[in-house]
């Protein structure tokens, strides 16, 4: 279902349009998708899944055209930063897009030889457009993790297999209260793959924290260490226990001295 922003995606889900959202959280090369962690807290929704997808960027024309002939190359801005090292090196004229398939479908329509779209390899079988070059994007390893979003909690058993538990909290107004409150995952031997800070409402001494934690909220360890967490900070909020996905385990990079 084609939604013009993260918003709207959200709210398709919320009034029950849409079963689920896939929202892409980071990237291996841009690091943190803007104002996802702004709309997550208060979207009411729960995230019940991850997925990481390798991301590989084709340059897309119409049937015929050249490299040669090119002059600009139109795509969403994160994917024309990924190809950055690309798109210098040939000095194309970057068109920012809404999103890849949309960039397509811009080429496609227009039937002009000198413009081009950065985008999949599936975008170029539905728009009828030729790939000129293939896997384009600078980082072998450039890949997007999304989550899943649900209206309602789907929380595995505990002992069921890996997990993540993500939330967000904002911790008190104190000297050192963020050491303290993460003392508690320390201690408990709880490992937090994630840890963001991000201002709220324009306010500079107002901050919310984004964390993923590896473990189960029923997990004696965890629990221990979110009750600390708790005691530290003005909110703490689980935004979803889920399973983890097989690809945490396969980027994993090996503990120094392994």
């Amino acid at each position: 279902m084609a939604c013009r922003g993260f918003e709207d995606a959200f709210a398709a889900v919320t009034n029950n349009q849409a079963h689920l959202a896939m929202i892409p959280v980071e990237n291996s090369v841009m690091g943190r998708i803007a104002d996802i962690h702004h709309i997550l807290p208060e979207s009411g929704l729960h995230i019940v899944g991850e997925h990481f997808q390798r991301v590989n960027h084709h340059l897309l024309a119409v049937r015929g055209a050249t490299i040669e002939d090119l002059k600009s190359v139109e795509s969403q801005l994160p994917a024309l930063s990924q190809c950055r090292n690309f798109l210098q090196e040939h000095g194309f004229e970057q068109i920012s897009s809404g999103d890849t398939a949309g960039a397509a479908k811009d080429v496609a329509e227009r039937g002009d030889p000198t413009m081009a779209a950065i985008a999949s390899s599936l975008a170029a079988t539905i728009y009828g457009l030729e790939i000129l070059a293939s896997n384009i994007e600078d980082a072998e390893h450039n890949t997007t993790r999304f989550i899943i979003m649900s209206q309602e909690a789907l929380i595995p058993d505990y002992g069921g297999g890996a997990v993540v538990t993500s939330l967000v909290f904002r911790v008190r107004n104190v000297p050192a209260a963020l050491y303290k409150a993460m003392g508690g995952f320390a201690t408990n031997g709880v490992n937090m793959t994630k840890l963001e800070s991000y201002m709220l409402g324009g306010h500079f001494t107002a901050t919310q924290f984004y964390a993923d934690v590896e473990g189960h909220p029923e997990d004696p360890a965890v629990k221990l260490a979110l009750e600390e967490l708790g005691f530290y900070s003005r909110e703490v909020k689980i935004l979803g226990t889920y399973p983890a996905h097989p690809y945490r385990l396969e980027a994993a990079p090996p503990d120094e001295g392994d």
